[in-house]
């Protein structure tokens, strides 16, 4: 197979072609993949300055550039180097328009415009960082989200990932010995989600932790009956409370928080009185 040169041309910070990219390429089996990132192609002088790369290393050009001069440059040297040339955004701006009666204004870098929402995202990181590992739980009715868990099961990266969303999350580590604030069962804003995995998995990861700390690897922090004797105390302390659980066995950090932001999303539209569910999602 022969390795692919893909060009990422951007006028913002790329983050969203970078996205659509990885998505697309994940649907192929182990490609063969040289990736060439441009981001902030905002003038003609910039956009001629990647040309010669562009010549040197032919491949698939995928673009998110808004200003017609730039586009027109680009389309321009691809067609004159033989390259296809890729608008990703064009298809869904287009139907947007369709359907909103209005043309799209063309400005790169809307959508890292430092609005509410953008002070409410680092409001919500700050807030994530500073409640971390059970952190401050005297603020915990602030949150939006709480993530509880046995040690390593996902509940840091998934908070921080959560919090580049928009929301305010805390989380708090399981330990069978020290039971956690009371504080955490009279909570009535947040949404309380527990997250379980598997004693086989846990165990991996644990060790895995050791290892990269030099740390010896035969403790009870490892041990098989007391990993699952864990998972078993924060299982039941899940159904007892009615909290929604979800198993981080075989989900990425990006399909837990998917699971959760969708069940913060049902919470929002339906009475409190309904509560949760403590099965696993």
């Amino acid at each position: 197979m022969n390795r692919l040169n893909l060009h990422l041309v951007s006028d913002s910070t790329g983050e969203t072609l970078e996205m659509i990219a990885k998505a697309a390429l994940a649907q192929f089996d182990n490609p063969s993949v040289n990736r060439h990132f441009w981001p902030m192609v905002r003038s003609l002088q910039h956009l001629d300055r990647i040309v010669p790369d562009l010549a040197a290393h032919p491949g698939l050009v995928l673009y998110t550039l808004v200003n017609p001069e730039t586009r027109k440059r680009l389309e321009e040297h691809c067609r004159h180097l033989g390259l296809p040339a890729v608008p990703v955004l064009d298809q869904v701006t287009a139907a947007l328009e369709a359907q909103l009666g209005q043309e799209a204004h063309g400005r790169p870098g809307r959508q890292h415009m430092m609005d509410e929402s953008y002070f409410k995202r680092v409001d919500a990181i700050q807030y994530t960082i500073a409640h971390d590992d059970g952190l401050a739980h005297e603020d915990w009715e602030e949150a939006d989200i709480l993530l509880v868990g046995v040690s390593r099961s996902s509940k840091t990266p998934t908070s921080i990932y959560l919090a580049n969303r928009g929301y305010k999350v805390a989380n708090i580590p399981l330990v069978v010995e020290s039971p956690p604030p009371k504080a955490l069962f009279g909570l009535r804003h947040p949404l309380v989600v527990g997250l379980t995995t598997s004693p086989e998995r846990l165990v991996q990861i644990r060790r895995n932790r050791l290892l990269s700390l030099n740390e010896a690897t035969e403790t009870a922090y490892v041990d098989n009956d007391r990993v699952k004797a864990e998972l078993q105390y924060a299982r039941r302390m899940f159904g007892d409370n009615g909290w929604p659980v979800i198993d981080v066995t075989r989900r990425s950090i990006e399909e837990t928080a998917a699971a959760i932001i969708r069940l913060a999303q049902e919470r929002e539209r339906k009475p409190a009185s309904e509560g949760g569910v403590g099965k696993p999602i």
